[in-house]
């Protein structure tokens, strides 16, 4: 039988997040000065920073119980703890989620606004891409913002049929009818869609704008909710997907997904051609004037409530 070194025995994962929590919470801990949360500074302070009495105190805990945790012994942080102890450091968002994922605690999901602001950067990228179609949306599938070739591409997800309305990549999927609706391989496409948008719903779940979402969204579409019942979970990744344009036929394209590192629930769509006669067919598209082409007449079955979503 091997032995190992004691340099080489391997630490328990469990071990090794505490050892990290207690050397991130003393840490945090000494960047924050007492004036900074009302305490006076106080004459004989050895080390900089609070003391661990005075974030208990701030922080609504037992001071054995906090210096337990940051002793990085084993016991159980509820979210509200943490949070109270996040906001008693001065954590920002990034350094929340990194307390709460060394506590073993899930980071509460941010809060997305349904329309969050964006630097001019941003559309100028998806300007920039153009011919190809690139949009951001959410993880609930809102279009935030797109570029002129993603508009020709999707025309019912990019314009509310009511001032203030949402803009919705799965309602257009699932709502417009079979003759105006730009995706062809449905059959294949739906379910994918449906199984990323659960993941995210996992995230979210009792928020009412995401309940009254799926909620609408099953009543408008027998096929969404059919889906939805299936329980079925997927990740976002790459695929492969085909569409139908009146002016310029069938497009083969692949989707890509790029995350935004300041916003973990928001990403950069972009369809790329499959191959040259896509690609002559995309700029065809992309040229084509605003307006020129004719505007399908048929609704769709989304409910008043939600009218616009598609």
């Amino acid at each position: 039988m091997t032995v190992l070194e004691p340099d080489t025995v391997a630490v328990p994962r469990k071990d090794l997040r505490r050892e990290e929590l207690a050397k991130f919470l003393r840490a945090c801990r000494a960047r924050v000065r007492p004036e900074d949360v009302g305490l006076p500074p106080g004459l004989r302070r050895r080390t900089p920073g609070l003391r661990r009495e005075e974030v208990a105190q701030l922080a609504g805990l037992g001071v054995t119980w906090y210096t337990w945790l940051e002793q990085g012994r084993p016991i159980n942080a509820s979210e509200q703890v943490l949070a109270s102890v996040a906001r008693t450091l001065r954590l920002d968002a990034a350094e929340r989620d990194h307390l709460f994922r060394l506590a073993g605690v899930r980071p509460p999901s941010p809060a997305e606004p349904d329309d969050p602001e964006f630097d001019g950067a941003t559309q100028a990228i998806l300007d920039q891409l153009g011919p190809l179609p690139a949009a951001v949306c959410n993880t609930r599938f809102d279009v935030l913002r797109h570029n002129a070739a993603y508009e020709a591409l999707f025309p019912r997800a990019t314009r509310p049929a009511r001032p203030g309305g949402p803009r919705n990549n799965m309602w257009c999927a699932f709502t417009v009818p079979d003759c105006c609706n730009p995706f062809l391989n449905r059959d294949e496409e739906l379910p994918r869609m449906v199984g990323v948008l659960r993941a995210a719903y996992g995230r979210h779940l009792g928020e009412p704008v995401w309940e009254a979402y799926v909620r609408d969204l099953s009543a408008a579409s027998d096929r969404f909710r059919e889906l939805w019942d299936r329980q079925e979970v997927a990740p976002p990744r790459t695929t492969r997907k085909v569409f139908r344009h009146a002016g310029v036929g069938v497009l083969n394209v692949r989707a890509s997904y790029l995350t935004l590192p300041d916003r973990p629930e928001v990403y950069l769509v972009v369809y790329t051609p499959e191959g040259p006669e896509d690609r002559r067919r995309l700029e065809r598209m992309a040229a084509e004037p605003a307006g020129a082409r004719p505007e399908c007449t048929h609704g769709t079955t989304e409910p008043e409530r939600t009218r616009g979503a598609a």
